[in-house]
């Protein structure tokens, strides 16, 4: 049955949900407006997986902007541990509330520790505080980048949206938040976590899309030099590069573009504005040493 907070029937099928995602500016391509549909409907995480730079993380905050519920990011890297996405306590408030209490002749051992663990000292990190808000949208970005053992973590967490704080008990989401994981599959994660999330694997948009993302999101830029822009993007993908450009390179190069006044994409404009698109000295050294001939062609 569908959860009342994203929409109910009024959000009643794949096609409603890509309107929704439309209707923020992300234009949702084949596959991306069912797998959401399914997570919010089955209540389940929805790993995403892709390139760098093909939108996984605008997914989460379109969707988060879609459906007018917060959006909760954890950003994953290397010795990344619970503490760090679960909470924390404010250490220095418990000082100063250990000080006034002290001030206010107060000496009961007991008394003072239930104080130094009140609930306006806890520090909320992105699970916990994605737990609470209920319902919410929770972003775990790049969950390639952190160790194995956080998988086994997020598993326990995603089973059943419930966090034990010892000093406060359980806390448990009354709405379970809508999941999304990114990675780039820079390692493999475990089979268990993934049995325990939808899937969906993120390309690059076709030409048409990425030339209808340029206009929607940089509505000054002409059809031609979008067109331009895409083209030529297209291409750079397709060369042995360091680090192919994303949809937000296309979008940098093509605002960059923009604010130079240039109509359409020439040797001499690519030339000028190409630190907007690629971001490596290699890559720029070797399309720079390939001319831009070839990058520029019209077809082919």
């Amino acid at each position: 049955m569908a959860q009342a907070w994203w929409g109910g029937e009024d959000v009643d099928g794949p096609e409603a949900v890509a309107a929704r995602l439309d209707g923020v500016d992300y234009l949702a391509g084949d596959g991306v407006g069912t797998a959401a549909y399914l997570a919010l409907r089955m209540g389940r995480p929805l790993l995403v997986e892709g390139e760098p730079g093909v939108g996984k993380t605008a997914l989460a905050q379109a969707l988060a902007q879609a459906f007018a519920v917060p959006l909760f990011r954890l950003q994953c890297y290397e010795g990344l541990d619970a503490s760090q996405a679960l909470y924390d306590w404010d250490f220095p408030r418990q000082m100063l509330h250990l000080r006034a209490a002290g001030a206010a002749g107060e000496s009961d051992a007991a008394t003072l520790e239930a104080g130094l663990y009140d609930r306006r000292y806890l520090i909320s990190r992105p699970v916990l505080a994605a737990i609470e808000a209920s319902p919410a949208v929770l972003l775990v970005d790049e969950v390639d980048r952190a160790d194995d053992e956080f998988d086994a973590f997020l598993l326990e967490v995603l089973s059943d949206f419930a966090v034990t704080v010892p000093e406060l008990g359980r806390i448990a989401a009354t709405v379970p938040p809508l999941v999304v994981l990114t990675s780039n599959r820079t390692r493999e994660l475990h089979d268990a976590l993934k049995r325990r999330c939808l899937y969906h694997w993120l390309d690059h948009p076709d030409h048409a899309r990425e030339v209808a993302i340029v206009r929607r999101r940089l509505p000054e830029v002409s059809t031609r030099l979008a067109e331009d822009v895409v083209r030529a993007v297209g291409r750079l993908r397709a060369a042995d590069l360091v680090k192919p450009p994303g949809v937000a390179e296309t979008l940098d190069w093509a605002g960059a573009l923009l604010v130079l006044g240039v109509r359409e994409l020439d040797p001499e404009a690519a030339a000028r504005t190409l630190g907007a698109v690629l971001k490596h000295r290699e890559d720029l050294e070797s399309v720079r040493a390939a001319g831009f001939d070839r990058l520029l062609a019209v077809g082919g």
